[in-house]
C-alpha cells in the first residue's frame, strides 16, 4: 500500500469509525445539493443483479414538523399499541443473551448520562418521542422498500443505509437510523401518501452534532474481532 492509499484508507477508517447515533443535533441547516450529494454516492452501495431496492422521502421544514406532529400524536394516544403496529419485527420476539445484555447497558447507559432512573417513565417516555423530532435535526429522512421484494433486499438496503451514515461522516455530519418509526407505518403513509406497495423501513436523523449534548458524549462498546471471527487456514 503506497502513501496516498494510506491516507485514503485512513479517511475511510475514520468515517466509519467516528459514525455512532447522534441523540441531539444543532439547528444548523444542511444544503439541499449536499443532501442530494450523499444519497447520490451512497446509491452506488451493491444490490442484488442491482435491484436498488430503496426509496427516500428526505424531510425539511415545514414537511418535517408536520411529519412530527402527526407521530408524536399516535406516540401519545394511550391506544397506540393496539392501533398502530409495526409492518415488520425489527427485533426478535424473543430476546436472549448476549443480544439482551447489550440492548439493556446501551438503553441504561443513554438514561444515565441524562440521569433518568429506571422508575421514572415520564421521562423515558418523552426521551423516546426524541425520536419522533429526528432529535432536532434539520433534516429527517424516511426509508421506504417496495412490499413485493424479499430478505435479500433488505440485506442490500443495510448497505445503503450504512452508506449514507459514513458519508455523511465524511462531510462532517452525523446521523442516527431510527427503527423506532416503524411502528408509526400508517400515520407515516398517510402523511407521505405511500402507496400500498410500500411500507418504511426505518427513519434517519441527519444535521451537526450538537457538541453541548451529554447524550452525545455516549460510546458504545464493540465486541473484539476475536469474538465474532474466525479464521480458517
Amino acid at each position: 500500500m503506497d502513501s496516498q492509499q494510506k491516507r485514503g484508507a485512513a479517511l475511510i477508517d475514520q468515517a466509519i469509525i467516528t459514525r455512532r447515533s447522534v441523540r441531539a443535533f444543532l439547528d444548523t441547516p444542511v444544503p439541499r445539493a449536499v443532501v442530494n450529494e450523499i444519497l447520490a454516492v451512497a446509491s452506488r452501495a451493491p444490490s442484488g443483479t442491482n435491484a436498488q431496492p430503496w426509496r427516500v422521502y428526505v424531510l425539511t421544514g415545514d414537511a418535517k414538523v408536520k411529519l412530527s406532529a402527526d407521530v408524536l400524536a399516535a406516540y401519545d394516544d394511550p391506544q397506540r399499541d393496539s392501533k398502530y403496529r409495526e409492518e415488520y419485527p425489527y427485533y426478535p420476539r424473543e430476546w436472549v443473551a448476549p443480544y439482551i445484555d447489550r440492548r439493556r447497558k446501551v438503553g441504561w447507559d443513554l438514561y444515565s448520562l441524562l440521569q433518568i432512573s429506571r422508575e421514572d417513565k415520564a421521562r423515558m417516555h418523552a426521551q423516546h418521542a426524541r425520536n419522533f423530532t429526528f432529535f432536532g435535526a434539520p433534516v429527517g429522512m424516511i426509508f421506504t422498500i417496495d412490499r413485493i421484494l424479499e430478505l435479500g433486499s433488505w440485506l442490500d438496503y443495510g448497505m445503503f443505509l450504512q452508506s449514507i451514515m459514513v458519508a455523511a461522516r465524511a462531510r462532517g455530519l452525523d446521523t442516527c437510523p431510527q427503527a423506532a418509526f416503524t411502528q408509526f407505518h400508517a400515520v407515516i403513509g398517510n402523511h407521505l401518501r405511500l402507496p400500498a406497495d410500500e411500507m418504511v423501513v426505518c427513519g434517519m436523523a441527519l444535521g451537526h452534532a450538537d457538541p453541548a449534548a451529554i447524550e452525545n458524549t455516549l460510546s458504545t462498546e464493540r465486541e473484539p474481532v476475536s469474538g465474532f471471527a474466525r479464521f480458517l487456514s
